[in-house]
């Protein structure tokens, strides 16, 4: 019996599940993924002139272009509503200008009318921002208008990725005005003759001729009667 039972307790012990060595416990690095940093992620701008503003003269041009990894900016302008989409160069230039001069327009040397201005900046990676002035009017040569729009805000091509920044309330400036001078009459000329004085004075010589020869005729008349009569 108690043979039985050893043996029982035998085959009871190597039916049990033999314990295995723990395994060390892994550690486990997050992993972080980093976004690509855009280097033109700012915006160019031209702060002024706005569109619907009055030039004349030479008109600085204001505004950005240190964004990112500049390579050349062009300023340029053509006329508005150009079906040809000619832009005629204002400047070329390679130095990143923040919020200064870009350049000084000088609108006498065209002609009056309306025209767009555009800011287009290239990048060392390839891509390019631009920014367009609509309406802008030159009236150098021409009376100014009465009613004078509200200046728009420009609209810029923003970059792959990044989301379009909503534009500022636009601030109407004021649009300076060219006094208009009325012509002035001259004061009367002391030495001018007018036409009835003129015709006064000729008639006035042809009688005082008439009476001379009519006296040289008497006396030659006159003259005649005596030789005759002695």
């Amino acid at each position: 019996m108690r043979a039985n039972w050893l043996l029982l307790s035998l085959i009871f012990l190597l039916a049990l599940p033999r314990p295995t060595a723990a395994r060390p416990l892994e550690r486990v690095l997050p992993q972080v993924t980093v976004a690509p940093v855009s280097t033109t992620s700012t915006q160019i701008s031209i702060s002024a002139p706005l569109g619907g503003q009055v030039l004349q003269g030479k008109v600085p041009i204001m505004g950005y272009t240190a964004a990112g990894s500049l390579q050349s900016s062009e300023l340029s302008f053509a006329y508005t509503n150009d079906p040809t989409d000619t832009w005629f160069l204002i400047q070329y230039s390679t130095l990143p200008v923040s919020n200064g001069l870009l350049a000084e327009w000088d609108t006498t040397t065209i002609t009056d009318g309306n025209y767009t201005l555009r800011l287009v900046a290239t990048f060392r990676e390839g891509n390019q921002q631009t920014v367009t002035i609509p309406g802008l009017r030159v009236r150098n040569y021409t009376p100014i208008e009465t009613d004078t729009p509200l200046p728009s805000m420009p609209t810029a091509t923003p970059v792959p990725g990044q989301p379009t920044p909503e534009p500022p309330t636009p601030t109407p400036t004021p649009v300076p005005t060219r006094a208009v001078l009325a012509p002035t009459a001259l004061p009367a000329n002391p030495a001018e003759i007018s036409t009835l004085t003129l015709a006064q004075t000729v008639g006035i010589g042809a009688l005082v001729g008439l009476g001379l020869l009519l006296l040289l005729g008497l006396y030659l008349a006159f003259s005649r009667w005596s030789r005759n009569r002695s």
